[in-house]
Formats: structure tokens, C-alpha cells, sequence
């Protein structure tokens, strides 16, 4: 089929896609409201280096316990990094902020609290919705993390390990993210592209004659054509 037909079949029924962008549209301005500012989002980050301390009772000469200290610091921070993420590290913050007459429950902690590692250093995030009270939660589970270690080695069953703190914690602001930016021009392109789907369907299911080609496609012959008047 060649590109003047599918303008012919597009230029036909026009309006479908036009339509139907224009509808959806409206209802996505309705829902999403972007002209509205949304409300502000923080998040707080903080950079913890995990580490074993050489035994000091070792033969040197048999192997080098700096190297057996490092290799088993990496295989301690994949632990650690749930330990971080679980219920006790929530209740212990929660228990924290509670003493600054802060409630935020557990459960709310362990939901926003996010985790990296890369080699040796973990790396700690939270995202919150008052500046304040994130500052307060991010001091909290610094504090947590450097003044009670041995509390969460003791559960992995290592000793002479240590947590220090190396960056933050720092608080910044959240921008929209990438989805909100892109949702309502995402809309309303899937909206266009579906009417032009629509008018390609009706266009094959319609069996009206319009056309001279129309006749000879059916084995018709074509005595005359009698030309659209013009205004």
C-alpha cells in the first residue's frame, strides 16, 4: 500500500485519534493536576566502612592475617547490609528518636531505608518528607550503627569488627522522578497511536464504496466517474 493510501485512510477519519488524545488528555490533567507543586521529598545518605581487625595471636609467617582480615570483612558486609535492613535496626532508631520526642514507628524506618555496598563500605539511605524529622532519623541510625556495633556482630557471630563513618549524614532534595515527568506525554502518544489503530480497523472492516478502485477491486467494470462538486 502506498503512503498516499494510509493518508487517504488517515486524512478519512481524522478526528478518532484527535479525539481521543484530546479526552485523555483532559482526564490525565484531572488526575495528575501537574500544575499543582508537589510536595517536597528529602532524602538522607550516609557512607559506613565495615571492617575485621587482624588477629593479633596469628603466625605471620604461615599466612598474612591482614589479607584473611580484608577478604572476611567483604563476606561480613553482605550480612551486615541486612542487618541494617531488618526490624531490630528499625525498633533500635525508633527507640532513639522516641528519646527526643520523635515517634516514628519501626516500620515506617525499615520502609524507607534503602542500602548499597560496594567492597567494604555500605552505603545507608532514607527518604522522608519533613526535613527535621530525616535529620533526626539519619542521626539516629548514625549513632545506632557507630555506638552499638558489637549489639549486631555478636548476631553474625564475629568479633574485632568495627563500623566507622565516612561520609554524611547529608540531606538533599528529591526532584520528581523520570515516571512523573513523562506519565501524561506517555498518555497521550499511547492515545494517538491507538486512534490510528482505530482507523486502520474500521477502514478494513468498512465496505463501502468510495472510490472507482473500490468497483475494480470487486471485478467491476467502471463506466464513469461522476466528479464531486466543488463549493
Amino acid at each position: 500500500m502506498e503512503l498516499r493510501e494510509y493518508w487517504r485512510i488517515i486524512k478519512r477519519r481524522w478526528w478518532i485519534p484527535v479525539l481521543l488524545t484530546g479526552l485523555v488528555g483532559v482526564i490525565s490533567l484531572a488526575q495528575l493536576r501537574p500544575w499543582r507543586t508537589p510536595p517536597e521529598s528529602y532524602a538522607a545518605s550516609m557512607r559506613m566502612l565495615v571492617g575485621v581487625l587482624p588477629a593479633a595471636d596469628q603466625d605471620e609467617t604461615a599466612y598474612d592475617p591482614r589479607y584473611y582480615a580484608w577478604l572476611t570483612s567483604e563476606y561480613l558486609v553482605d550480612d551486615f547490609t541486612e542487618v541494617v535492613r531488618s526490624q531490630l535496626f528499625a525498633e533500635n532508631v525508633s527507640k532513639r528518636l522516641a528519646d527526643q520526642q520523635i515517634e516514628v514507628p519501626a516500620g515506617v524506618i525499615q520502609g524507607s531505608a534503602t542500602t548499597g555496598k560496594q567492597h567494604r563500605i555500605i552505603t545507608l539511605n532514607f527518604s522522608w518528607g519533613d526535613r527535621d524529622q530525616l535529620v533526626a532519623i539519619a542521626d539516629a541510625a548514625a549513632a545506632e550503627l557507630t555506638e552499638n556495633t558489637g549489639v549486631y556482630f555478636q548476631q553474625l557471630g564475629t568479633d574485632n569488627a568495627g563500623v566507622t563513618l565516612i561520609d554524611g549524614p547529608t540531606v538533599s532534595v528529591v526532584g520528581p522522578g523520570v515516571r512523573s515527568r513523562l506519565d501524561l506525554p506517555l498518555r497521550l502518544l499511547l492515545a494517538f497511536l491507538v486512534g490510528l489503530g482505530l482507523i486502520f480497523l474500521l477502514d478494513y472492516l468498512d465496505v463501502s464504496v468510495r472510490e472507482s478502485r473500490d468497483l475494480e477491486e470487486m471485478g467491476l467494470p467502471v463506466l464513469g466517474v461522476i466528479p464531486r462538486g466543488r463549493k
